[in-house]
């Protein structure tokens, strides 16, 4: 569930007068999602989707996020497309809240991907990069390797009782990986969160990609080892291993449209355990500071312990191709 904010009759008499958008004859709440309070508005044989921005969102990161997402459509990146207002603005508020209109994309997302859209993908994930290099925009990644001692220091000794030793096991790993964590490689901005659930399929065939509200500039190769990490392990008998045909595929459809540098490919075990921690540590933190009656549903920590501990196993690139 995550309509945190409600809106009615007369939100949607103003969302009227204040956009081109003609009159909207339906519209309901998007159960999806933990960040933000989604509606899909209809209007004749058209959609779109109404974000209403929680407090995870940092108000003043709003522009940088229209601006890109407006941008990628320009550039024929598949992905929503922000409207503006009667007076030229993407952000409005609604119920004392920052809000956007988006256009809809059909479809939907996979639970699982397999092995060929997993270089379908791979591939747009590319053209996406490619795209972004031609936009002139910035937004530091707030959950860059910087950030990540902070947040170990607010996770309690409590989370040991999740997984014994893990305190132990995240500052190990954080004084390991800023040893080997790589001074320059190509940077870009990139989408930062492409879980499956942000991969839209319509007719079996990729369609788009969609919520850019973590999007930041930072190494693109780290954007790939998220994507290993996030779509191309399986689940055995609770164990999560990697299905390297997913992962090599992935890799494959990426180096479809940009090459990975050599440098890229010697430090691609370091972007992938920095991002296997990066997700532990978020859920780690969120498993013991989220009430339990909230309405997020927390995320397990120990999918991204048992991930972590793969990638500390294998040391090279030619590990995560067939």
């Amino acid at each position: 569930m995550a309509v945190f904010t409600k809106i009615g009759n007369q939100d949607i008499t103003n969302i009227e007068k204040n956009f081109n958008l003609g009159k909207i004859k339906k519209f309901s709440g998007i159960k999806k999602g933990i960040e933000n309070t989604n509606y899909i508005l209809k209007i004749k044989n058209q959609k779109y989707i109404l974000t209403i921005f929680e407090k995870r969102v940092e108000t003043r990161d709003l522009p940088f996020f229209m601006q890109l997402m407006s941008n990628l459509s320009r550039l024929k990146v598949k992905c929503p497309n922000p409207v503006k207002s009667k007076n030229g603005k993407f952000i409005f508020k609604i119920k004392n809240k920052k809000a956007c209109i988006v256009s809809f994309l059909e479809g939907k997302d996979k639970k699982e991907l397999n092995s060929k859209d997993c270089y379908i993908v791979g591939k747009h994930v590319a053209k996406l990069h490619q795209a972004s290099k031609k936009i002139k925009l910035y937004r530091k990644n707030s959950l860059s390797v910087k950030s990540w001692p902070s947040l170990l220091s607010r996770i309690n000794v409590k989370i040991d009782k999740l997984s014994n030793g893990l305190k132990n096991l995240m500052k190990f790993e954080l004084l390991q990986i800023k040893k080997t964590w790589p001074k320059n490689l190509p940077k870009g901005i990139i989408h930062c969160d492409l879980f499956a659930d942000n991969i839209i399929f319509y007719k079996k065939k990729f369609h788009g990609f969609i919520d850019f509200y973590f999007s930041c500039n930072d190494y693109l190769s780290y954007e790939l080892a998220t994507c290993v990490n996030a779509l191309c392990f399986i689940k055995k008998k609770n164990k999560y291993i990697l299905d390297k045909k997913k992962s090599s595929n992935f890799l494959k459809g990426y180096e479809s449209i940009r090459k990975l540098t050599s440098s890229e490919k010697k430090h691609f075990n370091t972007m992938c355990r920095g991002s296997a921690l990066r997700y532990l540590l978020t859920r780690a933190y969120d498993y013991l500071n989220t009430p339990k009656n909230a309405i997020i549903k927390i995320k397990d920590p120990k999918e991204y312990v048992q991930k972590l501990n793969y990638h500390r196993l294998i040391n090279s690139y030619k590990n995560y191709i067939n």
